[in-house]
């Protein structure tokens, strides 16, 4: 009886765990199925990237422009107000280390000083010197006033004699006409050596004067009312405090127009053929996300560059922003959606319900008789969906996640020839590329120009 009721019992086991699994396991299975209808509705194609907002025109405040005459390279910030201070006209910037100039005003002063005691003497060397000369002039000519006594003296005397004083007094005007012409070349060699002297004091002197100048100049004041944005170094941090700048970077800061925004950003070059001129952009900032702002593509580049760290080539982007807002500031982080293509009233299923296999697009709907494994023709992909031109009908029912069972389903191929391609919705306007690419030429010739320019209030 005992051996009876054993298998009886398992039996009895087994038919609950089967009704168990029936009950909750394939509901689970079939919940977890999501099934819903194909709708109609706009499709937008988006080129989404992030970038940075500025100003589309900088002052640019410099060090002095005389520290290269100088020869002063390089010169560290001593103080600098804090990046973002709103500065009105004349109002202090940035001072800049005085300590190099310090030392040359110090040592220019010292050769001053040697050049006039060298004027002091060669002045008292020529005055001695000249009156020597005049001494011995005045000396000869008693002496040649003497020989003359004795010219007209010896008229009495031996023809011999005669010739001899007559000799003695041609020899003394002789040497007092040498001593009056050496007298009168030492003059001018004295005149010419002092006035050598001068011009060099006057050149040691327009040196300190430079000096003195530049150094008025290491105080830097705001040239208009900005916003005071620091400049980066080569390596890509900001100048501030300490920072050492060079004659062939001389920017120290900027004062940005925050009425005229735009975003600079950079495409990668598979998404760069579809971005143009004057496309429509929504821009949202990392900082305030409640923001929304509306641009216009203003500049593509031509030519690629490569990504920090990476063998991506990327291509500038610069991004007009229409919306004006007082609240917008340089360097904040903007995600911008590029919008490259527009469809109305077509159809458009989720990416994670399409599926390929073999070169073949297909979904899974819900038919009549059961599941289908139905091909489609997609148009065109977004960041979340798909644009779909054949194999599918507005109400169709898909499986937007893979069903429990497709085992031994075939596809149901489509005919090619009836698929419809839908109408692009996004024109752009020629005039305003043209005024876009005219704004651009204009915009990178006063930045030009201004880059060039260096403002330092005096």
């Amino acid at each position: 009886m005992k051996k009876l009721k054993t298998p009886l019992l398992i039996a009895g086991l087994l038919i609950a765990v089967l009704a168990i699994y029936f009950i909750f396991f394939r509901k689970t299975a079939a919940a977890s199925e999501l099934i819903k209808s194909v709708r109609k509705g706009d499709f937008e194609l988006l080129v989404v990237t992030s970038g940075e907002l500025r100003s589309k025109s900088n002052t640019v405040i410099s060090i002095p422009t005389g520290l290269q005459q100088v020869n002063i390279y390089q010169i560290k910030i001593g103080d600098m107000v804090a990046e973002g201070t709103t500065v009105k006209k004349g109002d202090f910037v940035a001072s800049l280390d005085n300590s190099a100039i310090t030392e040359k005003i110090s040592q220019q002063q010292l050769e001053i000083d040697k050049a006039n005691a060298e004027i002091r003497r060669a002045n008292l060397d020529t005055m001695l010197e000249l009156r020597g000369l005049r001494d011995e002039i005045v000396n000869l000519k008693y002496d040649l006033r003497q020989k003359l006594l004795e010219k007209e003296q010896s008229r009495y005397e031996a023809p011999a004699e005669i010739k001899r004083v007559e000799l003695e007094y041609e020899k003394t005007e002789r040497s007092l006409n040498q001593k009056d012409e050496n007298y009168k070349t030492k003059t001018i060699q004295a005149q010419t050596k002092l006035q050598i002297l001068a011009s060099g004091l006057a050149q040691q002197q327009n040196r300190l004067d430079n000096l003195v100048k530049v150094m008025s100049q290491l105080t830097i004041t705001a040239p208009k009312t900005g916003m005071v944005i620091y400049e980066k170094n080569w390596n890509g941090q900001k100048k501030g405090i300490g920072s050492q700048i060079e004659v062939w970077n001389p920017s120290v800061a900027t004062l940005p127009d925050l009425a005229q925004m735009e975003v600079v950003t950079y495409v990668n070059e598979v998404d760069i053929q579809k971005v143009k001129l004057g496309q429509q952009v929504d821009i949202s900032l990392d900082a305030m996300a409640d923001k929304k702002l509306k641009g216009v593509v203003k500049s593509v580049a031509n030519i690629g560059e490569e990504k920090p760290n990476s063998d991506a080539k990327v291509f500038e982007v610069l991004i007009d922003v229409l919306t004006k807002d007082d609240a917008l500031r340089p360097a904040m982080t903007a995600s911008c959606k590029i919008l490259t293509g527009k469809y109305q009233n077509v159809l458009q299923v989720p990416l994670d319900a399409i599926y390929t296999s073999q070169q073949t697009t297909y979904v899974f709907k819900k038919g009549d008789g059961g599941l289908v494994k139905q091909e489609v023709k997609v148009f065109a992909v977004n960041e979340s969906s798909a644009l779909i031109v054949n194999g599918l009908n507005e109400g169709d029912r898909l499986y937007y996640s893979l069903p429990s069972d497709t085992t031994g389903l075939k596809i149901n191929h489509i005919d090619s020839s009836k698929s419809i391609i839908p109408q692009q919705m996004v024109k752009i306007d020629s005039a305003l590329v043209k005024q876009l690419k005219q704004q651009a030429e204009k915009e990178s010739r006063q930045g030009a120009a201004e880059s060039g320019a260096v403002v330092i209030e005096e």
